[in-house]
């Protein structure tokens, strides 16, 4: 383990993992494999119990995955299969405009990036694969949220909400006003929200008429973009968004 590391967290990791490959164990075989004592072995499966990663039945007790952990899997999955479907489509979109291409899904309060191609530009957008910020800055977050449930949006709208740059809207009323129109026109717009300098358009991936899986992102320098281009920029990312919606199995009227 390296400074970094936190014990209790590793600790239980590794209970998990025992857990997934060996389901059905006792309390003091768990502990044997992991080589903890039983009583810490015990406190930490009773926290993933508590968190539904784990299951406790029976008598003795035995242990195996909870629903939990089912539903961490087919996200995980989910997004794994759209994070490889979309690096073809991604590509082909970058080097039509030569800009950076993105792919963010939303976790949480957070937007994060699974898939990314960058622009050979010498001034560019930078960004990396795994990048998280919070859910209402940038243009892929603000339309993941505007497609988000109504319940979800209002959680975050009622917080406080940080600002990257002056022009981050946290502003609760007017960013309401702005998730409607994001929904009606069907893209989100961000000059210098998330990163200063820098234009970002995204448009949704949709897995039904309401239903986004992921926000295409595109990310410009703001010196470079040429506004009379939104309209073809728009047509084209429309296009690889549906394309990225079939491959996964989305039919979008």
């Amino acid at each position: 383990m390296n400074d970094y590391t936190v014990a209790s967290v590793d600790s239980a990791l590794r209970l998990l993992a025992i857990v997934a490959d060996h389901p059905r164990l006792g309390l003091s075989e768990l502990a044997e494999r992991a080589e903890l004592n039983t009583s810490r072995t015990f406190r930490l499966l009773t926290t993933l119990v508590a968190h539904r990663l784990v299951q406790r039945s029976g008598e003795p007790a035995i242990y195996t995955l909870g629903t939990q952990a089912l539903v961490l899997g087919i996200a995980a999955g989910r997004q794994i299969d759209l994070a490889a479907a979309s690096q073809a489509p991604l590509m082909r979109l970058a080097e039509l405009f030569n800009e950076a291409c993105q792919i963010r899904v939303r976790d949480g309060d957070e937007s994060i990036c699974i898939a990314r191609v960058e622009s050979s530009h010498i001034v560019r957008v930078h960004g990396t694969i795994g990048n998280r910020r919070p859910i209402h800055v940038g243009a892929s977050g603000k339309l993941l949220l505007a497609y988000a449930a109504e319940n979800e949006r209002e959680h975050i709208l009622t917080r406080d909400m940080r600002s990257f740059t002056k022009e981050t809207r946290v502003d609760a009323d007017a960013l309401r006003k702005e998730l409607d129109g994001i929904r009606e026109q069907g893209y989100a717009l961000s000059r210098g929200e998330a990163t200063s300098g820098v234009v970002a358009i995204a448009v949704p991936v949709l897995a039904s008429s309401t239903h986004a899986l992921a926000a295409l992102g595109m990310s410009i320098v703001a010196t470079r973009f040429d506004e009379e281009q939104l309209p073809q920029v728009l047509e084209q990312m429309r296009l690889v968004s549906q394309e990225i919606s079939q491959l996964i199995g989305h039919r979008i009227p």
